[in-house]
């Protein structure tokens, strides 16, 4: 999803950011969070169910008839449904969102942003199946900087990633939560490196 030309864009600017504080930024891109299928299946479940009693009270088909429609509907409804461009849209927003979300939080900690000295460290996430992004921060950050800070920065990265263009959705995200850290976090006389610099894709 990252080319390298882009990579490589994303990691220049993450350390031009990171110069002006002593904040972290870490980015992941994720293909999906999720895949979903239990809920082609279940829809097609729930219509397989229900499609035999219209041929029970208006046909004289026998039951084995019945039945091999009732199935073949259940495989062809689950096949279609289970299409990747469809089966995003069927699943409930509140769904894709916590799925996401979730997986989010999971990179916070596998990546080990948690774990800089000063609780610093931020993570910038977005999912394009999902079509979700989010900014985790650690809790030095949050004790400073409210969420909507981070609305500008979510909006310009979606708005870039829907166009087609990860790489410059990323490069602006990371500019403004750059722009919020150098405010509440100036860079000491020392600022190590604690997070590598790049983009990850999952």
């Amino acid at each position: 999803m990252i080319s390298e030309a882009d990579d490589q864009r994303i990691v220049e600017a993450i350390r031009a950011a990171e110069a002006k504080t002593s904040g972290e930024i870490y980015c992941v891109i994720a293909h999906a969070c999720g895949g979903y299928h239990l809920v082609a299946i279940g829809w097609a479940a729930l219509l397989a169910l229900a499609m035999p009693w219209a041929f029970i009270h208006f046909t004289k088909w026998p039951a084995g008839i019945i039945y091999l429609i009732q199935l073949a509907t259940f495989i062809v409804v689950a096949a279609v449904l289970s299409l990747p461009v469809i089966r995003y849209r069927i699943v409930p927003k509140r769904r894709l969102y916590g799925r996401a979300h979730m997986v989010a939080v999971q990179q916070f900690l596998a990546q080990e942003i948690h774990l800089t000295e000063k609780r610093t460290g931020v993570l910038i996430f977005a999912s394009v199946a999902e079509h979700y992004a989010e900014i985790v921060a650690d809790s030095a950050i949050n004790a400073k900087v409210t969420p909507d800070v981070w609305a500008d920065a979510i909006a310009a990265m979606v708005t870039a990633i829907k166009a087609g263009h990860p790489g410059d959705g990323f490069v602006a995200a990371i500019e403004l939560c750059g722009a919020a850290l150098a405010q509440n976090f100036p860079p000491g006389e020392l600022n190590p490196n604690e997070v590598p610099d790049r983009v990850v894709e999952i």
